[in-house]
């Protein structure tokens, strides 16, 4: 067993006295038998305590399908899904929010101008004008506003960290999406052939029916098997247009933009999987280390609030220039100045401060609890990913085999029953089998295709860190494992 995958460090600002370290053992491979067919485990890594981006061919894994279509709409959704926008500019935002918290460690400067006149009596009215400059300076003795900043750069990165997730969850979705309307063409077509074929059927009973060959019994059950084919074309057409508008949708445009597209073959997924270590997935998936730096957010938080009672020391000062008239500002102007500094301290809040560590203690246990949760959540999915993708391989097996012996009865029944062998019902019999067992076959490969998605997107893959980001330079540990693809 690994320790735990990563752990947070309290900085020189923060507090000494929160837990840092989170209690989870992380397996030094994964347990599922799933994993184990698929090819030998790769010796356990050290735990890393600093997150890494994912491996190339995780970031950009949908270019591994060799599907030209497929790449294009997963980049196009990247650049114009509205959820990546919002998560672009979130990032935008607490970008700006942390800038705002690093100008506050800097004096501030106040420029004025006055102009004044006033009379006293019967005397003459008099005029007076000032230019000066004010500046005032909080000195952050104790680092609260250090620890304030802190916070803020954390929730910058988890805001990173959110852009990255949402470029996961998009590219699976995009995936899916695509893979679903790929196998409702397909299975359209399948119903569209056995359609025809059951046409050729009932019109060849009608003629035996009219020549007194056949019974009338066999032509209306031959009608009533044609009719029930046809009626499950209009409900899978219309899931293939409802998939067109969801991978419009997805990529940004309106439901129109994507009914022109091109029947095509079913994607193939890759024969390898780089099957990252469980430490090194967990260091790879946005949201587990986006609710890490939550928790570094909210310790650095809890010290700023435990600091709040300390003095805080002020320097304040001016510098002005006055005069009779305005062009006596720049000459001969009396000029007056003065510099102070203070010192204060809360001496009663009634427990207001005290309250409020409080409370962000318990923040601070939720955003663990959230992270230690993310972390369950992440080796969950993976594992699950990996023992559906197993079960759906041996399906599909069963799966083809039973699709290639339903196409051979359906042969013998027709050619026995034109021998007079077998009764008509054996042929309608076969030729629904025939229709339900590549219908399934298809939907089965579709499945298939969806676990390797989903796997993908459990290890973490489907995101490239922004230009400029932080990001550590390490990669994480994989190996390379064969699958079984349809």
């Amino acid at each position: 067993m690994l320790g735990a995958v990563a752990w947070l460090t309290a900085c020189s600002h923060t507090t000494d006295s929160a837990p840092s370290r989170l209690d989870i053992e992380v397996p030094a491979q994964w347990g599922s038998a799933a994993a184990a067919s698929m090819g030998p485990a790769p010796a356990a890594a050290a735990a890393q305590a600093d997150p890494v981006p994912p491996s190339p061919d995780l970031a950009t894994w949908w270019q591994q399908w060799g599907d030209a279509q497929l790449s294009e709409l997963i980049e196009r959704a990247l650049q114009a899904n509205t959820s990546v926008l919002s998560a672009r500019a979130a990032l935008e935002q607490a970008r700006a929010a942390n800038d705002v918290q690093r100008a506050g460690l800097w004096p501030g400067l106040n420029a004025s101008t006055g102009a004044r006149r006033s009379q006293q009596g019967l005397a003459d009215a008099s005029n007076s004008y000032s230019v000066g400059v004010d500046a005032s300076w909080e000195l952050d003795i104790w680092g609260q506003r250090r620890n304030t900043i802190d916070a803020s750069w954390a929730n910058y990165l988890a805001s990173q960290e959110n852009l990255y997730a949402a470029h996961v969850s998009l590219a699976a979705e995009v995936a899916l999406q695509y893979i679903q309307l790929r196998s409702l063409q397909q299975r359209l077509e399948i119903a569209e052939r056995n359609l025809a074929l059951q046409a050729e059927t009932e019109q060849m009973t009608r003629w035996r029916v009219q020549a007194g060959l056949a019974a009338a019994l066999d032509g209306e059950q031959a009608r009533q098997a044609l009719a029930q084919t046809s009626a499950q074309i209009p409900a899978l057409r219309s899931s293939l247009v409802q998939t067109q508008h969801a991978l419009a949708v997805l990529t940004g445009q309106t439901p129109q933009a994507m009914q022109a597209l091109a029947v095509a073959p079913m994607p193939q997924p890759p024969q390898t999987l780089a099957l990252a270590l469980p430490a090194d997935t967990l260091r790879q998936r946005p949201d587990v280390r986006a609710q890490e730096q939550r928790v570094q957010a909210a310790l650095a938080t809890l010290s700023a609030q435990e600091r709040a009672n300390f003095p805080a020391l002020r320097l304040s000062g001016t510098l002005g220039v006055s005069a009779l008239t305005v062009g006596a500002l720049t000459n001969g102007a009396s000029v007056a100045r003065s510099l102070a500094a203070s010192l204060a301290a809360p001496l009663f809040d009634a427990g207001t401060n005290r309250a409020q560590i409080s409370a962000q203690k318990a923040a601070l246990e939720q955003a663990r609890q959230a992270w230690r949760a993310s972390v369950l959540t992440a080796l969950q999915e993976v594992e699950d990913a990996l023992v559906q993708l197993r079960g759906d391989q041996e399906r599909l097996l069963h799966l083809r085999t039973a699709a290639d012996a339903a196409a051979n009865a359906q042969l013998l029944a027709q050619q026995r029953y034109d021998s007079g062998l077998v009764d008509f019902r054996t042929v309608l019999d076969s030729q629904r089998t025939l229709l339900s067992s590549q219908d399934s076959l298809a939907s089965a490969q579709a499945t298939l295709h969806n676990d390797h998605i989903r796997l993908f997107k459990a290890l973490g893959g489907g995101w490239q860190a922004l230009p400029g980001a932080v990001q550590d330079a390490s990669r994480p540990s994989t190996t390379t494992v064969s699958t079984t693809n349809d």
